[in-house]
């Protein structure tokens, strides 16, 4: 009997997953090591008794866990998490030791996934272990992203920056504009942005709780939802990083790449036209640029958030705003990695819709065409990158009208993917009598 559940495809389908994303963890795991450095499990094991690296995304994760609990039991979560931390504190403030709270929010996951292995069995204990598993794959994310920067700095010892900053004077050099206008914006600009860029996860959380919000009560999760999109971004993005490494105007133009840089020349001055060539750069800065995952995330937000309420809409629309401002007021980013990052991210929704509901000749066709897209923005940025400079109005147009018609295919498609409300058959009024 056992045997025969374990046939079943979805079942297969777990399993396949959890071996890939074991086998994963374990090879970034070694290649980190290999550079001296802790891989992304070693790092999330010492978050369970030392400061964890960021608080509000392990609260986020447990939260992201707690869509598979009953009210009661949430409260108990929460109520336990933080006595751990206040714990925690105390202990750290008496030898003095990194202040940090979240702790309490792994224990609690942690807590919740031997309950479910020890103390429940069939669909409930499935359930619970679905949302353990999702609340850690958040964090995880956060790790072998983080690993995943220290193998771009270490095998991509030239960056095609020089490339991007000439295409991007197709689209106005958005970079140094934005860049200018932040620092016109003072503190106050930059530290809301600065909040915005860092505190993603934990946006994408809050949508994801709305649309998980009924899966404690149907005891299912729904067949597509963010944070599918979200991972599936972390996990494809840093391989076009490999592919195409770019560190980023402030690093390559600007004062923060030292002696790497071409020239000290962002945000106050446009780089010139002239024949760009791969540069050398350290091994340390990030090649993370192409295409603008924070970008990517941001977007995916934004599409998320078009089925809630009207706040909600609001908040995705004011996250993709704000993002878009950092990204590129800060230097992180090309506008050319922006449009870049649009297009990954519908290409991605659309595929992952598409599986959820059953692939068709409409989803195939979808798909192929934001890869296409996708590919071809890659390859023109690498070697028409000069042409796009000294024809920025045939060029700029046509970025901007091959990311609008990614988008407009998503849009089109999909809607005809909702499913048509049957009008209800009024009754028939009844006769009146005849006046005599």
């Amino acid at each position: 009997m056992a045997f025969a559940a374990w046939r079943r495809p979805r079942v297969m389908l777990w399993a396949a997953a959890s071996v890939v994303t074991l086998g994963f963890l374990i090879v970034l795991e070694i290649a980190a090591r290999h550079y001296g450095l802790p891989g992304p499990m070693t790092n999330q094991a010492k978050e369970v008794v030392l400061a964890p690296k960021s608080g509000p995304l392990l609260y986020a994760s447990m939260a992201l866990m707690m869509v598979v609990l009953t009210w009661r039991q949430r409260f108990i979560a929460v109520g336990v998490a933080v006595g751990i931390d206040i714990a925690f504190w105390l202990v750290r403030w008496a030898v003095d030791a990194k202040m940090m709270f979240g702790n309490g929010a792994l224990w609690v996951i942690l807590g919740v996934a031997v309950i479910a292995v020890t103390r429940r069995t069939g669909r409930e204990r499935v359930l619970l272990l679905k949302g353990v598993g999702l609340g850690l794959l958040l964090v995880a994310g956060r790790k072998t992203g983080d690993t995943w920067l220290l193998i771009t700095s270490k095998t991509r010892p030239a960056v095609l920056d020089q490339y991007v900053a000439t295409a991007d004077h197709a689209l106005g050099n958005p970079s140094w504009l934005v860049g200018r206008m932040v620092e016109a914006t003072g503190p106050i600009g930059n530290h809301l942005l600065d909040w915005v860029y860092i505190q993603l996860a934990v946006a994408a959380v809050g949508v994801a709780l709305y649309q998980l919000r009924n899966v404690a009560t149907e005891r299912r999760f729904p067949g597509h939802h963010l944070v599918r999109t979200f991972l599936v971004i972390g996990l494809l993005g840093p391989g076009i990083y490999m592919i195409f490494p770019v560190v980023g105007p402030i690093f390559a133009y600007g004062a923060d790449g030292g002696h790497w840089a071409v020239a000290d020349l962002w945000p106050n001055t446009p780089p010139p036209i002239s024949a760009p060539v791969s540069m050398p750069f350290d091994e340390i800065t990030p090649r993370n640029c192409m295409p603008s995952l924070h970008t990517a995330w941001a977007t995916a937000i934004f599409i998320h958030s078009r089925k809630g309420p009207r706040i909600l809409r609001f908040f995705g629309v004011f996250w993709l705003i704000t993002t878009l401002g950092a990204t590129l007021g800060f230097g992180y980013h090309y506008g050319a990695d922006i449009v870049a990052g649009v297009v990954f991210t519908f290409t991605i929704e659309a595929a992952l819709r598409s599986l959820a509901r059953g692939w068709d000749r409409s989803g195939i066709q979808l798909v192929a065409y934001g890869t296409t897209v996708f590919a071809a923005l890659l390859l023109s940025y690498r070697y028409l990158s000069m042409e796009m400079a000294e024809y920025p109005w045939v060029f700029g147009p046509l970025l901007i009208l091959a990311m609008a018609s990614v988008v407009y295919g998503y849009v089109r498609t999909t809607k005809r993917w909702e499913p048509k409300a049957v009008p209800v058959r009024q009754p028939a009024p009844e006769p009146q009598p005849e006046l005599v």
